[in-house]
């Protein structure tokens, strides 16, 4: 049997899903082929994602490649932060306090609540008409 030198880890968040892959390396980080800055492009958004690499100080320790769809922006960096984590976590079970100190381990399970008939939204009712 082959030993992987790949630890997988897999995030989600809205509807959007994240494969993370992680390998001790250089700090090479990689999300749907592009790099990093350019796949992610508001600030904020870069820091929720790389959160569990910068919380355990391992950014230039590990090459992380990630394949994320669904969703947006905010869902996708939500996703690609919890599936480093649990990359991470798997990896190396020292870091697992830190990371669960800082709520990275845990799945935001919030999803957008359905539309229902007669509403315009999930609860908007249409405007009041007074004649």
């Amino acid at each position: 049997m082959v030993n992987n030198p790949f630890v997988w880890g897999t995030g989600r968040r809205k509807t959007s899903v994240a494969r993370v892959r992680v390998k001790s390396g250089s700090g090479q980080f990689l999300v749907n082929g592009k790099p990093f800055d350019q796949f992610f492009t508001t600030y904020q958004t870069r820091e929720l994602a790389s959160k569990p690499l910068t919380v355990t100080e391992s950014t230039k320790s590990y090459d992380v490649w990630v394949s994320v769809a669904g969703g947006g922006q905010a869902g996708q960096a939500g996703a690609v932060c919890l599936g480093v984590a649990r990359a991470l976590k798997t990896d190396n079970p020292n870091y697992e306090p830190a990371l669960r100190q800082n709520g990275l381990l845990t799945r935001d399970s919030r999803k957008v609540e359905r539309k229902k008939y007669g509403l315009h939204k999930a609860r908007r009712a249409t405007q009041f008409s007074k004649r």
